[in-house]
């Protein structure tokens, strides 16, 4: 098997992260913990993208709205379509990042950084400003991915466990709940 029939077969991991992610993010209102980070906000904002079928059958469906407008995304969910990406927005130690996050490849799309003070002061020819300034987004960067991995890790722990069955009960019942409450 090559690589590409691996991603293919594989796709569905991440769309189900997407999924459980969402559901975890509003299960406690936003909040997430994590073992190392202790809680994390997590919010799904207003434009995501669900998916169903393959090749040319393949059907995508682009909900945007505000967070509480996203009735046709449950409502794809219902229908048993996947969350392929979404538009999150994540918190942590008083940093805001704002990602759109592609399921079947874990892609990082449209990635906004917090704004800190040595960014928002950038107008320097200093070399060493200059030089600070990239490294403070380097390490911004790096903490966005770590962040994500761990959310990631911490679904694919419950994922493998014996639990998941239980665990995804209450993901398809927050669907049906969520998709009539709206």
């Amino acid at each position: 098997m090559d690589l590409v029939d691996l991603i293919v077969e594989k796709r569905f991991l991440g769309q189900e992260f997407l999924t459980w992610l969402w559901w975890k993010s509003e299960e406690r209102g936003g909040s997430i913990a994590l073992e190392n980070k202790g809680d994390i906000t997590v919010v799904f904002e207003k434009h995501m993208v669900l998916e169903s079928g393959e090749g040319e059958s393949s059907e995508k469906i682009v909900c945007t709205g505000l967070q509480a407008e996203l009735q046709e995304a449950r409502t794809g969910l219902q229908m048993g379509k996947k969350l392929e990406q979404a538009r999150i927005l994540i918190g942590h130690n008083n940093y805001e990042y704002s990602l759109t996050l592609v399921g079947s490849l874990m892609e990082f799309k449209n990635v906004r950084l917090p704004k800190t003070e040595t960014t928002e002061s950038d107008k320097g020819d200093n070399p060493e400003e200059i030089e600070g300034m990239i490294l403070e987004r380097i390490y911004l960067i790096e903490e966005l991915i770590k962040l994500v991995n761990e959310l990631f890790h911490l679904f694919l722990v419950v994922r493998v466990a014996d639990t998941w069955r239980d665990e995804l009960q209450r993901v398809r019942d927050w669907v049906e709940k969520s998709a009539i409450l709206v």
